[in-house]
């Protein structure tokens, strides 16, 4: 019944109606991770660590002969669970590319995963990763809009991108302008993808509003603050360090504030004349809804983007100000959406509206370092692993 029930949960986040058995049944049995797929088989997800049904097959001896690095997590449990070990290359079938990756996003949300904790538990083993860019190494029949050799990023592929190389769907590859490069590129989906869609699709945001990110220095609070200067907002971000406020103020914010001193609300609520804010982008609601509600303007919006615990809130400070809360999962945007924030994306890398923040490096073989670094406070930008 637990498989039964998870598989009901990947299927309920990411299935949209397509049937891949045909394809992805000898992927499946070579060890796979399939909980970043889009449309998921739940028969190939029964026979994720079967062998038997390729076991005379020649087409899978010849391709498990093809290695690659990869980080493999075989159990749930603290970073140390991840371990680099040479693992399966993926080959492109109908539909498909392979991706040599040269840079995977590091964020919180793996940790969950890797934890067994997140909202979907993938099947083991798994290989970590919901992001990544390089080059198109390969591609299956029926791939018409992308080529070996092209640069792209990647978002939510069939096989993680802690890896050399990574399985996606053609419709989870995009084009990387060649100003970005690819550790850049890396960081666009889950922190410039997260930040456009709660801005444009959830909070409604307006030229003539102002916004509050509170938490600005990390991937996703940096690449808000560039947006939301870039289309007219008045922009207040918060850190919890000083190199932190001087990157807020540096990539676009007109106020910069300490979260981590007292009376900073006061302050902030002065910066707007006693008004208000009219959106807060939350990227630690189990901290701060609470303080986020006494700083609403009338009809003024939270979009929670990140929590990590439990908070106790007073209704009626956003009665007063007919106010709202909503909660926000990047997994559940609808293709009309995405297609609109990978076109914005685009379009706001090329003309450097758009400038993803690379805070750190580390090799692939580093990815425990990365999982413990990440969940500790003062981020500043983007985690990356390079394979």
């Amino acid at each position: 019944m637990e498989r039964r029930t998870l598989i009901a949960q990947c299927t309920k986040f990411y299935m949209r109606q397509t049937n891949l058995a045909h394809n992805l049944a000898g992927l499946s049995s070579t060890g796979f991770s399939l909980c970043y797929w889009r449309r998921i088989d739940i028969a190939a997800l029964t026979r994720q660590n079967s062998l038997s049904p390729l076991a005379n097959n020649h087409k899978f001896r010849a391709r498990e002969m093809s290695k690659m690095k990869a980080i493999v997590v075989h159990e749930f449990g603290a970073p140390e669970v991840m371990k680099l070990e040479e693992f399966t290359t993926p080959k492109a079938a109908a539909g498909q590319a392979v991706v040599r990756i040269h840079a995977a996003g590091v964020n919180p949300f793996d940790t969950y995963m890797r934890a067994g904790t997140y909202a979907i538990k993938p099947p083991l083993p798994y290989i970590p990763g919901g992001e990544g860019a390089g080059v198109v190494d390969s591609v299956g029949e029926g791939v018409t809009k992308f080529k070996p050799g092209d640069r792209v990023y990647v978002g939510h592929p069939i096989t993680g991108t802690y890896a050399e190389y990574s399985l996606a769907l053609e419709s989870q590859l995009h084009r990387l302008p060649e100003r970005t490069t690819f550790s850049q590129g890396a960081g666009i989906y889950v922190a410039c993808g997260t930040a456009y869609h709660a801005l444009y699709h959830h909070a409604n945001a307006r030229a003539s509003e102002t916004l509050l990110v509170h938490g600005a220095s990390g991937g996703v609070g940096i690449a808000a603050v560039q947006i939301a200067r870039a289309i007219g907002m008045t922009v207040i971000g918060t850190a919890g360090t000083d190199k932190g406020l001087e990157l807020v103020r540096r990539e676009g914010a007109h106020h910069a504030f300490n979260h981590k001193t007292a009376g900073y609300t006061d302050a902030i609520l002065k910066a707007t004349n006693g008004r208000g804010v009219d959106v807060v982008l939350e990227m630690l609601a189990n901290i701060n809804l609470a303080a986020d509600l006494k700083l609403l303007a009338r009809f003024g919006r939270v979009i929670v983007i990140g929590s990590r615990g439990d908070i106790s809130i007073t209704p009626r400070d956003l009665m007063a100000r007919t106010a709202s809360v909503r909660g926000f999962v990047l997994w559940g945007i609808s293709e009309a959406d995405e297609a609109d924030v990978h076109a914005g994306l685009y379009a706001g890398l090329d003309n450097a509206t758009i400038r993803p923040v690379v805070g750190k490096e580390l090799p692939l073989g580093e990815a425990v370092r990365a999982h413990k670094e990440i969940m500790e406070t003062g981020a500043l930008g983007k985690t990356i692993l390079i394979p």
